[in-house]
């Protein structure tokens, strides 16, 4: 038993949480199955696993700068965050082990679901994989107590394959209006936000008519329409307004951090300019790797799970509307810091501006919004991501005080809803004692054969066939990498733009 556990353990450690790792074997497995010459499996091996790096060295610039953002808004609205007496440190301590058994056993099971319900989309975001995880089990713990470890991993290890293996499924439909193909899903804990984005948003404007990419603006703002202009524009302004009211101390901590000799001002000025930078870099990671995955993934939807497609991280679909990216993130960042004021102003709980959390699921939302409604929608998307983190910061704290209450300020929608089912279908199992765990995920594993079921037979998905093998993207090319002609970074170029007229 020993030694299973400790290769399931290398496996979650090693491979699940090495997100350009797993791209990488599963690139390669797919161009072997497909019999690609030798030369090129190892180039696009490669191309693929570089193309994730540089995804998450654009991630690691422009958080970079969401932190020192969050410091700098805390401390411009003077409000004290909540303490707690466990943190995640400790969960993670003493459940480490199960969490880790959890993501290798509940992956297996995902592959066994996808293939017998034929749901097609594998689920490939790898620290995810962890995070789901983590709020799965702490859930259970939470309600249950430290039951044995196999029957914490066993009901855990259920509970998140059925998430995985419906999220992506519950999002097709919007995702093939979002992309314009069929090629990969949206794997993501933003799911929530970005489904309601998209049929809120739809029901108050058209993409027809709004599409955040197709706005026109007088020739003097034109300048708006570079994402990359606009970004480092907005969020420098939004980052000097914030240190006008935070604390001089605060604001030259976060200064000395990148230099000590530069001015706080010049700071907030450079930090704006990075944060348009690592989006950047992201978008061409993410074509560069989403131009190998998805042909690749061809292989293994031909060969071992028929008609699968992979289901991919949230920055999968930014370089489709680059500008309702933006605008996804603004809008929930703006309503989560009126509501971190009312919450206060009424004495209900001292809000923790998640900015990474507004970030990527406001992002994703937006997108989504405005796939159905154009800039209202992608309005509409990253406001109701807001919301979510809100109300669910200030909710669910209290519910993890046993274990981890961190999780309710590092959560995406997603983790407040996986939260609520996990507590309240167990809630009612705890009345049968420590075998009422295992209600948890029988009530779910039904809800999923159920749901699948009606949406294959209602046409709302459709058979499972095989990949066509094109990319979304063409492989960014270095030599275009930065461009001059006025339309923005390399994740933007002419053939997006056809693309999405077809759409």
């Amino acid at each position: 038993m020993e030694l299973v556990e400790g290769v399931l353990e290398f496996l979650a450690n090693n491979i699940f949480g090495e997100v350009a790792i797993l791209i990488g074997i599963i690139t390669l497995v797919g161009l072997i199955l497909q019999r690609t010459p030798v030369e090129e499996t190892v180039a696009g091996t490669l191309r693929a696993v570089i193309g994730v790096l540089i995804l998450f060295i654009g991630v690691d610039v422009f958080t970079e700068g969401l932190s020192s953002f969050q410091a700098i808004v805390s401390s411009a609205v003077g409000l004290e965050p909540p303490q707690a007496d466990n943190t995640l440190g400790d969960f993670l301590g003493t459940h480490g082990g199960s969490v880790a058994l959890v993501i290798a056993l509940g992956f297996l099971v995902h592959l066994i679901l996808v293939r017998l319900f034929n749901t097609r989309y594998v689920y490939l975001t790898g620290h995810l994989l962890f995070w789901i995880a983590v709020v799965t089990v702490a859930s259970i713990v939470e309600i249950f107590g430290d039951l044995g470890q196999w029957t914490i991993v066993g009901a855990a290890s259920l509970v998140v394959a059925a998430y995985w293996t419906l999220q992506p499924l519950l999002l097709a439909p919007m995702m093939r209006k979002v992309t314009g193909s069929d090629d990969f899903g949206f794997a993501h804990t933003s799911a929530l936000a970005a489904y309601l984005g998209g049929k809120i948003g739809g029901k108050a404007g058209s993409y027809e008519q709004h599409d955040t990419e197709g706005v026109r603006l007088p020739q003097r703002l034109s300048f708006f329409k570079d994402v990359n202009v606009s970004t480092a524009l907005v969020i420098g302004v939004i980052i000097l307004v914030a240190m006008v009211f935070a604390e001089v101390d605060v604001a030259q901590e976060q200064a000395a951090a990148y230099d000590e000799d530069l001015n706080r001002w010049v700071w907030g000025l450079i930090a704006g300019l990075r944060f348009a930078a690592g989006i950047a870099i992201l978008l061409y990671g993410v074509r560069m790797f989403l131009a190998e995955i998805v042909p690749a993934f061809k292989g293994i939807s031909e060969k071992v799970i028929p008609g699968s497609r992979p289901a991919l991280d949230a920055p999968a679909v930014f370089p489709f509307a680059p500008t309702a990216v933006m605008l996804g993130f603004i809008s929930a960042t703006a309503v989560f810091l009126v509501l971190m004021g009312v919450f206060a102003a009424i004495g209900w709980f001292v809000l923790v501006p998640p900015m990474i959390m507004l970030f990527f699921p406001g992002a994703a939302a937006g997108v989504f919004g405005n796939a159905f409604g154009g800039w209202r929608g992608a309005v509409i998307g990253g406001g109701i991501n807001g919301l979510f983190l809100a109300f669910g910061q200030a909710i669910s704290w209290g519910y993890l005080s046993d274990t981890a209450p961190e999780l309710a300020t590092l959560a995406d929608p997603d983790w407040y809803l996986i939260m609520v089912l996990v507590m309240g279908i167990g809630a009612l199992g705890a009345l049968l004692g420590e075998m009422g765990v295992w209600l948890v995920p029988v009530v779910l594993l039904v809800v999923f054969v159920v749901w699948t079921m009606m949406a294959k037979r209602v046409g709302a998905e459709p058979e499972a066939e095989p990949l066509s093998g094109d990319s979304p993207f063409d492989a960014p090319d270095v030599s275009r990498a930065v461009r001059r002609d006025g339309h923005g970074d390399g994740a933007q170029d002419d053939d997006q733009g056809d693309e999405r007229s077809e759409r």
